[in-house]
């Protein structure tokens, strides 16, 4: 692994690269909303990644590289984020068709922006579909319409508990429910073998020089 620090519209972010030998794809994934890049699903999806030989970058975004918490303005994020796999396609990455994705949070940076990144498809863990009710406050908004505006393949990884609920499946949206709720810590095991199950079907119908 090597860790790389790319600027970016709003300060330097970093990529974590996990190099496959003799890649045939490259996975860019972000990390949720207060953690980062060592949450135990991304390590176990990487793990699967580059076993089926994909090379695998986990970018933290800007506001954690400075050490803050809270997220930046999703503006911001999808800035960061588009320029970050920018660099990754024409480096680290280069000439391999790429899938983006992340958990929770990352998860919605790569839906919103995965026009842009010219990505094949979509690897979703976790993804937060409707924030939990507040006692006293009208129930949020689902996130559905940004699942559903992707036109690539995508995979949703959940936990069968998960307090922010469950996507639906659709035609390119497959959806595979795991033990556990919104950290996806319980079965690691069921996490990597969803991951594994998945991409040898979406990473075959694309050449290796078709980037």
């Amino acid at each position: 692994m090597r860790a790389i620090e790319i600027d970016t519209p709003h300060g330097p972010a970093r990529a974590h690269v996990h190099g496959a030998r003799d890649p045939h794809a490259g996975l860019v994934l972000g990390h949720g909303a207060g953690g980062g890049v060592e949450a135990p699903d991304l390590a176990a999806a990487t793990d699967a990644a580059v076993a089926e030989g994909v090379s695998v970058a986990l970018v933290e975004q800007p506001y954690r590289v400075a050490g803050r918490r809270s997220p930046a303005p999703a503006r911001q994020l999808d800035a960061a984020w588009l320029a970050v796999v920018e660099r990754l396609a024409a480096k680290e990455l280069a000439g391999l068709p790429l899938i983006v994705g992340g958990r929770s949070l990352g998860a919605r940076v790569a839906c919103r922006t995965v026009e842009e990144t010219g990505a094949i498809a979509m690897l979703c863990l976790a993804f937060p579909l409707q924030p939990p009710a507040r006692k006293g406050k009208p129930p949020s908004l689902s996130r559905l319409e940004e699942l559903d505006a992707v036109t690539v393949p995508m995979l949703v990884v959940q936990g069968g508990s998960d307090q922010f609920g469950i996507p639906p499946a659709g035609d390119r949206r497959t959806v595979i429910q795991v033990p556990g709720n919104h950290g996806l810590k319980k079965d690691l095991d069921a996490v990597a073998a969803a991951v594994r199950g998945w991409l040898p079907d979406v990473v075959g119908q694309v050449a290796p020089s078709g980037r």
